[in-house]
């Protein structure tokens, strides 16, 4: 499956964003926007480039993330970062549920497989779906993940998980690749400027373990 995945064709995420802004900006639009975030780190570039563009709140559900005090302080920090960052508009917060037995489920069978491998991509689909389905459910106008700054996540699984989510729950998938433009590099000087904590793994348990 992942090899069939890999065959598709490349697309350039950044110029089909790119284009959407564009629209919205000519028709004098600011649409909202569930904004899935993995952690303060990454959602610092993020929210700094796309609130210009969007009413924007920001959805914390990371039920892989272990444990729970890990959890807890990067909850809080990203809260803190919400409220300290300098941008265009106000940002909301909305914390999911944390029940890391799902994540667990879903990680059944597949613990020994390497980081950036079949596990991740599920993990991207568990925590991307109750984005889609809490966006459609407060009817936002677009949903996205954080998760496509950081060098070891797959910015072609998270878009193609995020169209499959679109056509499923009927709310708009904001393409994304946010480690062009420098992104990844910018969220680094971000985080030194706010003092963020920067934990040195995905979250998992698995991650930790490699």
């Amino acid at each position: 499956m992942i090899q069939e995945r890999k065959n598709l064709p490349k697309e350039n995420y950044q110029r089909q964003l790119d284009h959407i802004l564009e629209e919205h900006e000519k028709k004098n639009e600011t649409p909202s926007l569930l904004l899935h975030s993995c952690c303060a780190p990454c959602s610092s570039y993020v929210l700094e480039y796309l609130s210009a563009f969007f009413h924007i709140t920001v959805f914390y559900f990371n039920p892989n993330i272990s444990p729970r005090e890990e959890y807890e302080k990067r909850v809080l920090e990203q809260q803190r970062l919400i409220g300290e960052m300098k941008l265009p508009r106000p940002v909301s917060f909305l914390e999911g549920a944390y029940h890391p037995e799902d994540f667990f489920a879903m990680a059944k069978g597949m613990e020994e497989l390497p980081e950036k491998g079949e596990r991740c991509y599920h993990c991207y689909r568990l925590r991307l779906r109750e984005t889609a389905q809490t966006a459609a459910q407060n009817g936002f106008d677009y949903f996205c993940t954080t998760l496509s700054i950081s060098p070891m996540k797959n910015a072609r699984w998270i878009n193609e998980i995020g169209r499959e989510l679109e056509r499923e729950y009927q709310v708009k998938w904001l393409s994304s690749d946010f480690k062009k433009k420098e992104g990844y590099k910018r969220s680094i000087a971000l985080s030194q400027e706010y003092g963020l904590y920067r934990q040195n793994y995905c979250g998992c348990v698995f991650s930790r373990r490699d």
